[in-house]
Formats: structure tokens, C-alpha cells, sequence
């Protein structure tokens, strides 16, 4: 296999002013923990692999099923009834093998929420039930990392940066979860498969921005609809 440095591989980031070689070396040295390796972690995984953050996490309980393939495009059909977090690592690993993977098959819960962050310095939650989003937050409040936040439905998308430099949280936004039985899936309606590629590389932009100490907005709530095509940001 043809070796290449880093400054070859990484060079167009490189060349951007406000990244350079000290921001480069930055997204190298990261430690990025990504919940689900669903809609929304497989573009968060992609970027984040392809940009060199150093040592990815991937959190996930569930195997691949053929449903999945239309949005969660790490993985393929050689991947179905595989635990989706070694079908990652595979994707990840064959995109960019100098990055350390950690393949993390376990539903988050209360008992291990606290050790599973531990490590990481960024997490970035693209689970798709409110218990995990909670427990998530929580966790990274008692542990002050940055959270990056996101969900999807349909057409439509948020997006947020949590407990950013004593930014806010989720509970400031949405103080207690919804009762299950009135939160909407993707299930029941569906999801068009870029709607989690847009939100996913809007997430992925928002971590590398992180790690290179760039402007990013904090207590603020991006909403996406790609049906009317509108992205509208809230103060919060």
C-alpha cells in the first residue's frame, strides 16, 4: 500500500487559514465519542474519519438491517445482520487506517453512561430515542464535555451545541422528555435518506470546529426543513 504523510493527506484542510498545521494537529490529537452509528452517526463518522480526528468512538447496540441502507450509507448490504459498530469500524478503518477506533456494543443506560464517556472529549449524540438523549446530556453536564446534538423525522432536522464553554444544555431547551407515546419515528414516518446526510455533516462541522477552537454558536437551536427547504435558528 502507498504511503502518504500527513500534510498529503490532510493538505486541502491544511491550506485553510484558520485550521493550519496547529489545527490539523488538533483534529489528530481529538477524542470524539459518536452515539449511534445510525442516519446520523454513519455522515458524522464519514467526516470525522476523513478530516483525521485521531480516536473515534462509536456507541451501538443494534446490527444492520436491510431498511437502514437507504440513509445509513457506512454500511452496505454485506453489512446486513452485522453489529452496525464493526461494520463502522470496517467503513472506517478502510477510509483511514491511522485513526483508533473503539467499537462499543452496548445500549447506553444509567449504570454505564458515565464510564462510556469517560475518555472522550467531545460526544456527539445521534441516538434516536429521548432516554438516551437525556441520559447522554446528563452524563456530559456531571462530566462538562461538549455535546453535540442532533434528531431527525421526515423532512425535517435539529441541531445543537450543549454545555459549549458553560453553554447551555438540553434540559435548558427542552426541560424533561417527552412522554413515548407522543414522540413521532422514523418508524411510523419514515426519514428521506439526505436529511440525515445534511444534518450529520452539519453535526460533523460543528465538532471539527470545536477541536480547532473556531466561533461556534452556542445556546441556539437550528431547525432544517427540507420540504419547504427553510433553516431557521433559535435563540434559547
Amino acid at each position: 500500500m502507498q504511503q502518504h504523510s500527513a500534510f498529503d493527506r490532510y493538505s486541502r484542510q491544511v491550506f485553510i487559514n484558520e485550521i493550519g498545521v496547529e489545527g490539523q494537529q488538533k483534529i489528530m490529537a481529538a477524542k470524539v465519542l459518536v452515539i449511534g452509528a445510525g442516519g446520523l452517526g454513519s455522515p458524522v463518522l464519514q467526516y470525522l474519519a476523513a478530516a483525521g480526528v485521531g480516536h473515534l468512538g462509536i456507541v451501538d447496540f443494534d446490527h444492520v438491517e436491510i431498511h437502514n441502507l437507504n440513509r445509513q450509507i457506512i454500511h452496505n448490504e454485506k453489512s446486513v445482520h452485522l453489529q452496525k459498530v464493526k461494520s463502522a469500524a470496517v467503513y472506517i478503518r478502510e477510509l483511514n487506517s491511522s485513526i483508533q477506533v473503539d467499537s462499543i456494543a452496548t445500549k447506553i443506560t444509567s449504570k454505564n453512561v458515565d464510564v462510556t464517556l469517560a475518555g472522550y472529549d467531545i460526544v456527539v449524540d445521534g441516538s434516536d430515542n429521548f432516554t438516551t438523549r437525556y441520559l447522554v446530556n446528563d452524563a456530559c453536564v456531571r462530566s462538562n464535555k461538549v455535546l453535540v446534538y442532533g434528531s431527525i423525522l421526515a423532512f425535517e432536522g435539529q441541531m445543537a451545541v450543549f454545555n459549549y464553554m458553560g453553554s447551555k444544555q438540553l434540559r435548558d431547551l427542552f426541560p424533561e422528555p417527552p412522554h413515548p407515546k407522543d414522540v413521532p419515528s422514523c418508524d411510523q414516518y419514515g426519514v428521506l435518506g439526505p436529511l440525515p446526510g445534511i444534518m450529520g455533516s452539519m453535526m460533523a462541522m460543528q465538532v471539527l470546529k470545536i477541536i480547532t477552537d473556531l466561533p461556534v454558536d452556542s445556546d441556539k437551536l437550528t431547525l432544517v426543513d427540507t420540504y419547504h427547504w427553510r433553516f431557521t435558528t433559535l435563540s434559547f
